[in-house]
């Protein structure tokens, strides 16, 4: 029998108690998680306690490296140019990482994307993608490596499990316990995954308000310094964005309809708001790889990053030409009255997306692809009595009430726009 070199009732202790946690004893604790020998009833404990005491710097660093080393680090040093990521805390409309991905590679870097599924409101770039007859998210590690060196340059895909295997045990453990909210858990969380995932460089996109994870701006803050501190200590060259999510980004909520935005974008089109988001964290992203003067807007206009798309897409076995899934139903709210749109609440109408079946309540749940909202106006805008506001689809008119229900008090129409700050609001270093 093997004798532990700690006790994680000791641990527990320690953060219940506002104590320092020896680097030893935390990296412990972590792997013996790993190994299943600390419980979930121990690790639970843990993770309440730091939900309420915080940690240091130092030991928010010590559980990411720890977690880390709970599985496998991918290195891209052998692909010749440099990589750099992108990470968004997730919100409604958020379909930024489609045409950002393809923009980033059209300059000649590797953009390594591994992304997620959604759950909740907040939408899946996985799910997203899966609206393109075909598309693969599935890679091997060597196709994606073979993918980031090619021409093609970018890669959106599904994280290996050998990606902090830590994390997983625990993301889930905190779903359930009330301890979602805790920063230097979110933080180690999201980090340790970048990390490993190997990427030389990391913009993050911090979102506050109304649907996102952070609604204060303030925590927002907070989770952003975290995290950026913890890509500088570990050698990432690391900044990030606080952005708007008070309002929807863009004017389509969903899976299908999110790639047909992402396109109009790719296109030079699309909504301003995607536009001015895309182009700064691009910008953004550049910058830490040595391009600061990149003409990012010039690469949508000219067809660089469209053909970065249609190349990146192709090469996951998807067909950029087909066409997107269709509902079956749909539904269309109108203006009751002319004036200025005053509210749009981000939350309810990615709840109602959710409701339509754009979302899933479960891993495991199946998404509607063709399930969504699409916005005929966004805040501030004017519009005439009669107009269309939104419509809603399905693949089922049974799903229209209760997503109507979600809406209730979340628009208004008035007589003055109103008072808006700028969609980014801050930037954050080391």
């Amino acid at each position: 029998m093997t004798i532990e070199a700690f006790d994680a009732v000791d641990v527990i202790r320690a953060k219940r108690d506002r104590q320092p946690i020896a680097e030893d004893a935390l990296r412990w604790m972590i792997d013996a998680y790993t190994r299943e020998y600390v419980t979930d009833a121990q690790m639970a404990s843990f993770a309440m306690a730091v939900l309420l005491n915080g940690m240091t710097r130092d030991e928010i660093r010590v559980m990411t490296d720890a977690m880390i080393a709970s599985g496998e680090r991918m290195s891209f040093t052998g692909l010749g140019k440099p990589t750099v990521d992108k990470h968004s805390t997730g919100g409604v409309g958020d379909k930024i990482t489609l045409p950002l991905a393809p923009l980033v590679a059209s300059f000649g870097v590797a953009v390594p994307q591994l992304s997620g599924r959604g759950l909740g409101h907040t939408g899946g770039t996985l799910d997203k993608l899966e609206s393109i007859p075909g598309w693969r998210a599935a890679l091997t590690n060597e196709e994606m490596f073979a993918q980031l060196g090619s021409e093609v340059g970018a890669v959106i895909c599904a994280a290996g499990s050998g990606l902090a295997p830590a994390d997983k045990r625990l993301y889930a453990l905190r779903d359930v316990t009330g301890t979602v909210e805790a920063i230097p858990l979110i933080a180690s969380s999201i980090m340790s995954k970048k990390i490993a995932e190997g990427t030389g460089a990391l913009v993050l996109d911090v979102k506050f308000g109304s649907g996102a994870f952070m609604q204060d701006i303030d925590r927002a803050r907070e989770l952003a310094q975290t995290m950026v501190a913890l890509g500088t200590d570990s050698g990432v060259a690391t900044t990030a964005l606080l952005t708007d999510m008070n309002s929807p980004l863009g004017r389509a909520i969903g899976n299908a309809n999110e790639v047909r935005e992402s396109v109009e974008v790719l296109a030079g089109g699309g909504p301003a708001d995607v536009v001015e988001l895309t182009v700064a964290l691009a910008r953004e992203m550049l910058s830490l790889v040595g391009q600061p003067d990149a003409d990012v807007e010039a690469a949508l206009k000219d067809g660089r990053a469209m053909d970065a798309w249609r190349g990146m897409i192709a090469a996951q076995d998807g067909d950029p030409d087909a066409p997107l899934p269709q509902p079956n139903e749909t539904h269309t709210v109108f203006a009751p009255r002319s004036g200025v749109i005053t509210r749009l609440e981000a939350l309810p109408f990615g709840i109602s997306a959710w409701r339509l079946g754009a979302g899933r309540a479960r891993p495991q749940d199946p998404v509607i692809h063709a399930a969504g909202i699409d916005l005929h106006a966004q805040l501030g805008d004017t519009v005439e009595a009669g107009a269309p506001l939104f419509t809603l689809s399905a693949n089922d008119e049974s799903r229209f009430s209760r997503a109507l229900e979600s809406l209730e008090g979340a628009w208004e129409i008035g007589d003055t726009a109103p008072g808006r700050g700028p969609l980014v609001r801050e930037r954050i270093t080391a």
